[in-house]
């Protein structure tokens, strides 16, 4: 458990990058600016979010905890499937304008749960 704390931190520190990323990138779609596509910025978010996963990973063996046997875990799991597909969505240029706005919500929602979920533990 000696390196729960640092995975920890490194978790969430890329956790808040992603969602940070994400606003930003629909930000700019939303402005009409999708240049943004030719720019690091398209890479970077994948980047993040590989670490990200390593830390989750990471703190699965650290803890024991499991999806499939610690509700709230699977449920994280879940919506980030979800979150996954939505922002797909949310981002794919050659959707209709209507379905990009209803996924990037849906998105932004999994998302809030997802911390939500981290936060609070509730099962």
């Amino acid at each position: 458990m000696e390196f729960y704390h640092i995975v920890k931190g490194v978790h969430m520190l890329t956790a808040y990058i992603t969602a940070v990323l994400m606003l930003l990138r629909l930000g700019l779609d939303a402005l009409g600016r999708p240049q943004w596509r030719g720019t690091p910025l398209r890479w970077i978010p994948h980047l993040n979010d590989t670490v990200l996963l390593s830390a989750a990973l990471g703190l699965m063996v650290i803890t024991g905890w499991l999806p499939f046997v610690h509700h709230w875990l699977t449920g994280k799991v879940i919506l980030l499937m979800g979150y996954i597909i939505a922002g797909k969505w949310a981002l794919d240029q050659a959707r209709a304008p209507n379905v990009r706005l209803t996924a990037a919500i849906v998105a932004l929602v999994q998302l809030g749960v997802i911390f939500s979920l981290a936060i609070l533990r509730p099962f």
